[in-house]
């Protein structure tokens, strides 16, 4: 049995090829998924949450993350998000490998949202607005110049220190040489500037305004997975064409979504998913001024796309 450590699974997960492989992923689709989540509720009303998402292709293979989200760990300068992957052979049943899950994570998440972006984006955006700058903003940023001539990268967080960290970061990167990267403290503004907006933090009140998104703007939610949670505010929802992942990850699951849906603002027939937009059952931007709304809701679907990918590239 292989153990893939963090450096390996970055090394390996270039974004390009990557986000081919969910897409393909997203053609075939999986047999059975579930998701399971438990939580701790925290005395500031936050919680702690553990989340098990097994996926299984016939045959071929299945796996389990088994993933944490803890918030308090910023304060203790650790990752908010930690846990493993395990992949095992589909016609055996023999565990192939155990890899590392925070860093599936990130890689997986931000090429979900960058294969949204392929579909959804228009072709020549070049100007991204990243609201968050958690773990996940470098690389949601890397991913959709992945698809997207991106040459504009605003960074918006609460905290501006943090931010300017994330731009630091990233200025410093071979992929970063032609692309203007800087903070920004009004969210507003660089909303309504920005091509393409990438969220992801754990609001549960919206950040992103309706009124401000631009004509021909593509909204990427990320951060919120529980239904108490928002990033776009219902005139968003008004605006835009809505697209998930997957409904099972997202009707019920991210309050984006679901309290939408349960005001009656919008109706499940209005929404696309990732398998309709990879099956070409649906399409994705139909005209250079429509604003486009994706959710992510991840599931172990993807997870398992990627570990698959991943074990391609080692060669098992």
């Amino acid at each position: 049995m292989r153990v893939v450590p963090a450096e390996e699974v970055h090394r390996l997960l270039d974004y390009p090829a990557l986000v081919e492989a969910l897409r393909d992923l997203f053609r075939r689709g999986v047999d059975r998924m579930e998701r399971i989540g438990l939580a701790q509720p925290l005395p500031d009303g936050r919680q702690n949450d553990w989340l098990l998402l097994p996926a299984w292709q016939f045959d071929r293979h299945y796996g389990v993350k088994l993933v944490s989200v803890f918030p308090e760990n910023a304060a203790k300068n650790l990752e908010s998000i930690q846990g493993v992957y395990l992949l095992f052979d589909g016609t055996s049943g023999l565990p192939l490998a155990v890899i590392d899950g925070a860093a599936l994570t990130l890689r997986k998440t931000a090429a979900n949202s960058a294969l949204a972006a392929s579909y959804l984006a228009r072709e020549e955006a070049q100007s991204l607005l990243m609201v968050g700058a958690g773990a996940l903003a470098p690389h949601l940023i890397q991913a959709h110049t992945a698809v997207r001539p991106i040459r504009r990268v605003r960074i918006w967080n609460r905290t501006p220190t943090r931010a300017q960290e994330v731009a630091a970061h990233l200025a410093v990167q071979d992929w970063t040489r032609d692309i203007d990267i800087a903070v920004t403290e009004t969210i507003e503004d660089a909303t309504r500037d920005a091509d393409v907006i990438s969220c992801a933090t754990m609001a549960t009140t919206p950040l992103v305004r309706g009124d401000w998104l631009r004509p021909g703007t593509h909204l990427d939610l990320v951060g919120g997975f529980r239904p108490d949670m928002r990033e776009a505010d219902d005139a968003a929802i008004r605006r835009a064409r809505i697209f998930v992942d997957a409904r099972f990850t997202t009707l019920e699951q991210a309050g984006d979504i679901c309290q939408p849906l349960a005001s009656g603002l919008i109706a499940e027939a209005d929404i696309t998913d990732t398998f309709q937009l990879a099956r070409r059952e649906r399409p994705g931007r139909r005209t250079a001024d429509e604003i486009t709304l994706f959710k992510s809701g991840g599931g172990g679907h993807e997870d398992l796309g990627t570990a698959q990918h991943l074990m391609a590239k080692l060669g098992i």
